[in-house]
């Protein structure tokens, strides 16, 4: 009976990797609990399963059902994997794979063997749309897929690797485009968002992040054109996008020079912010900076978390960002204004007044000196690169967070500083932990310890947060946060994801180069 229940699985998943198809935009705006289209889930940013039959009451009887191994030197797995008609889709530098949802088995593993280098420091994932899977390149391109064999099917370089930037973040479909956003090593680059066709790679519309001429808006925050054209603000997030308002939007990461701030007096935007842009033309609309003249490296690139609500009795659309500055956002996303501006963790770095568009005011005691300056959080953030998510049915946002100290040094005191030009140094750091925010008021509901790790979040209908736990991943009640269960896979890096196949509910997590599929056991 073993045996043909394992051949009958064998030939279903022969069967339907044979059926294979591609994606639609439509099904990427309404995805159904049989799918994971697109790197959040859905366009919200919410990472929020309606799948119920794990819940609260039952997780705690999760167990393996499958486990993938990459092969030797595939890489390490920070990317969510996209789940398309049964099939799981992923990458990692110079890498992509698809992967059988039920079983584990391996359908086809692409490599790029054009490589001429780039920073490999990872790989958020892949987008899909009709019959093709796109991933982006350590060297700076937009490959091209065919999505039944891994066949690749064009190139295109969206980056100069020659001008020090390279590819990390996984491209998001938009009805007919691409968005895709770049990564760059913080020394004298402008960052930009590109919307891109998918049948060729071709440009379509490109947003500078910092001005590039004298009349763009944002240039008189920084004190001449130069600076503001090598600005930095890098894109290295995935975006999120609200079809009915059809404004994408993205955030942006730290200005250059980094830590040194000499040559760029001023709110240097649009970097440290989130910024909305129309969908059809890459115009923006409006824009909030978390982090005014940045000194501390703190981009701002989090997730900008969509969802509905009543703010004061009137329904509103929203936005929420947990930044990695310490603060935490809740925007009106039609129009940018600040509805709450508060802190996730207690930050000593700006006044505790806000400016007439609710952006944090910077204390310029605590940029770094010569001297140094005590300041929280430290350079890696509050939080940072995992993915919080937002649970409409407690009505909390969900964010891993940190306190850190550290002491901020310049060592380029000149009047020209390139580069980082200084850095943070020691300092005492708190255990890290999984925090519940109201969004109508930014108050900390609850708090609890992590026991490790920085995984991204989910959140389901039926009540759980899935995240790090002790070496491994963990469950936890999303009303209270109560511990419910923890498997020791080795300590997750990327974001875990939950989708339903023939009545049975998943949850998959990598840890390093491994992937875990887990099913209820009752």
């Amino acid at each position: 009976m073993r045996r043909f229940v394992i051949g009958s699985v064998l030939l279903l998943s022969t069967v339907l990797s044979a059926q294979q198809s591609g994606l639609t935009s439509a099904q990427i705006e309404k995805p159904a609990t049989t799918s994971w289209p697109t790197f959040n889930g859905d366009y919200s940013g919410r990472r929020y399963s309606t799948l119920t039959k794990i819940n609260a009451s039952n997780v705690k009887h999760l167990s393996v059902a499958w486990i993938y191994d990459l092969p030797a030197g595939g890489g390490i797995v920070k990317a969510t994997p996209l789940l398309v008609n049964g099939i799981l889709y992923f990458s990692t530098p110079d890498h992509a794979y698809a992967v059988e949802a039920r079983t584990g088995r391996e359908l086809w593993h692409y490599t790029w063997t054009k490589n001429r280098g780039g920073m490999h420091i990872g790989n958020r994932g892949v987008a899909i749309l009709g019959e093709s899977v796109f991933f982006v390149t350590p060297d700076c391109n937009l490959v091209s897929l065919d999505i039944k064999t891994g066949r690749e099917q064009w190139f295109k370089e969206v980056c100069s690797l020659e001008m020090m930037y390279f590819g990390s973040a996984a491209p998001v479909v938009v009805k007919d485009r691409l968005i895709v956003g770049v990564s760059g090593d913080d020394l004298d680059q402008p960052a930009y968002l590109d919307a891109r066709s998918p049948e060729t790679g071709d440009l379509i519309w490109r947003w500078y992040v910092t001005p590039q001429t004298k009349d763009d808006p944002g240039i008189e925050t920084w004190p001449n054109l130069d600076m503001a054209k090598h600005g930095g603000g890098m894109t290295w997030q995935p975006v999120t996008y609200d079809p009915e308002l059809n404004l994408v939007y993205v955030t942006t990461g730290n200005p250059q020079p980094v830590v040194a701030y000499a040559n760029r007096e001023g709110a240097n935007l649009f970097t440290a912010s989130i910024v909305a842009l129309n969908a059809d033309t890459g115009k923006m609309a409006w824009y909030f900076q978390a982090s005014p003249h940045d000194t501390h490296d703190w981009d701002a690139t989090q997730t900008p978390v969509l969802f509905d609500g009543v703010i004061n009795g009137q329904p509103r659309k929203l936005m929420a960002q947990a930044s990695r500055n310490g603060k935490f956002f809740v925007l009106d996303r039609a129009t940018g204004r600040s509805i709450v501006s508060t802190e996730f963790i207690k930050t000593n770095w700006s006044f505790d007044r806000r400016d007439e568009r609710g952006q944090p005011i910077p204390n310029p005691e605590k940029r770094p000196q010569i001297a140094g300056a005590l300041v929280t959080p430290n350079q890696g953030g509050a939080t940072n690169w995992f993915s919080p998510t937002f649970s409409p049915q407690t009505g909390l946002f969900y964010v891993n967070a940190t306190r850190a100290f550290s002491v901020w040094y310049i060592y380029d005191p000149s009047d020209n500083p390139m580069g980082w030009g200084g850095t943070d140094r020691g300092g005492y750091a708190e255990q890290g932990q999984l925090k519940a925010i109201d969004f109508k008021t930014g108050e900390i509901r609850w708090s609890i310890p992590r026991y490790g790790g920085n995984s991204g979040l989910l959140s389901t209908a039926g009540n759980v947060i899935f995240g790090s736990a002790a070496s491994g991943i963990g469950a936890y009640n999303a009303t209270t946060g109560s511990p419910l269960w923890n498997s020791r896979i080795g300590g997750v890096t990327n974001g875990p994801i939950t989708y339903e196949l023939d009545g049975q509910q998943y949850v998959v997590a990598a840890a390093g180069s491994r992937f875990v599929a887990f099913v209820l056991n009752e």
